[in-house]
């Protein structure tokens, strides 16, 4: 998905759409979605409005679809990355097997019946996210034991 889709779905994949979501922004509806509109050549989002809708949703897929665009994964950091002992690492090693196990899972049960769904895509992403967290997680509480 392209930024400009990813803008649109997130305006109106919301419960209300633009009309509950602009207000909160600080524009009325009819400005939102000319916005979100990928059909109009003006009156385009604003890295600004990018930003506050994803605070205001949670939803990250104009980000995801940016960092896709120009070729990186994007992988949320995870939120406390304290080292308690070298246990703790260990349970996020073990972790990280059981996040593999359920991407594995996910792609073979997509692809057993030989025919890959938006809906089936969406959860090994979904999956794989988890995933590429756990390695994130894992590397950060190694690096927090350096010294």
């Amino acid at each position: 998905m392209n930024p400009i889709d990813a803008f649109y779905h997130t305006v109106h994949d919301q419960p209300g759409g633009a009309e509950s979501l602009a207000p909160r922004m600080g524009m009325s509806a009819a400005v939102l979605r000319n916005k979100a509109d990928p059909k109009k050549e003006c009156n385009k989002p604003l890295l600004a409005d990018v930003d506050k809708i994803m605070d205001l949703t949670g939803d990250y897929r104009v980000l995801r679809a940016l960092a896709h665009k120009h070729g990186f994964l994007l992988v949320r950091a995870p939120e406390n990355c304290t080292v308690e002992s070298d246990m703790s690492v260990l349970e996020h090693v073990t972790g990280l097997m059981v996040a593999q196990g359920k991407f594995a899972q996910e792609i073979h049960t997509a692809l057993a019946d030989g025919d890959l769904s938006a809906k089936e895509m969406t959860k090994i992403e979904e999956v794989g996210q988890a995933f590429m967290t756990e390695v994130v997680e894992i590397q950060q509480r190694l690096r927090g034991m350096v010294g």
